[in-house]
């Protein structure tokens, strides 16, 4: 429950900074399209589209008492979330090198603070991530502590509160990435 008051609550500080977002560049005097949108952008919706497939195959692993399939399948995801992070950097870099600082233009600075508050959201899963990434690699290691782990219903509950979360934030992302595409 406190996972879906979570996710709420993520959405409704979203959503007040699209409309920001959008009321600013409906009050700019930049036209639209001035700037190139920043291709790493583009290249990191891919890496978390990738990265949300591959921790999709999580319960499929843990189910056949796979775990170190699953301690890869987490691997994975965590390396591209990492990915994900550093390519959005260097989408703050292209921004810059185009003249579109975060103290510049207000609509600007929406670009940086939407984007920026998502790689945080990123990285509080990344953390999730590694913490239940650890916790499998530690039970794949001996057949009795496997056994435990996958018998143990709340390590179930962590995979999937992990898949809702990560999920949760790559439909967000796509969602903003849409947006900045049709009005940046």
């Amino acid at each position: 429950m406190l996972l879906y008051l979570a996710l709420l609550g993520i959405t409704m500080l979203f959503v007040t900074l699209v409309a920001m977002y959008v009321a600013s560049r409906a009050q700019s005097a930049v036209p639209r399209g001035m700037h190139p949108f920043p291709r790493y952008f583009s290249l990191s919706t891919v890496v978390l589209l990738v990265s949300s497939y591959t921790l999709a195959q999580a319960p499929r692993l843990y189910r056949a008492d796979d775990l170190p399939a699953l301690v890869r399948c987490l691997g994975a995801t965590l390396l591209l979330g990492c990915i994900f992070s550093g390519l959005q950097v260097q989408g703050w870099r292209e921004l810059v090198q185009q003249g579109v600082l975060f103290t510049g233009e207000r609509s600007g600075t929406f670009v940086y603070v939407i984007s920026g508050l998502h790689v945080a959201h990123v990285g509080a899963g990344l953390i999730f991530l590694l913490v239940h990434l650890l916790r499998t690699l530690h039970a794949s290691r001996d057949s009795v502590r496997t056994l435990v782990f996958i018998r143990n219903p709340y390590h179930l509950r962590q995979l999937r509160a992990l898949l809702t979360y990560w999920h949760f934030i790559d439909v967000l992302w796509v969602a903003l990435f849409g947006m900045f595409l049709f009005l940046y």
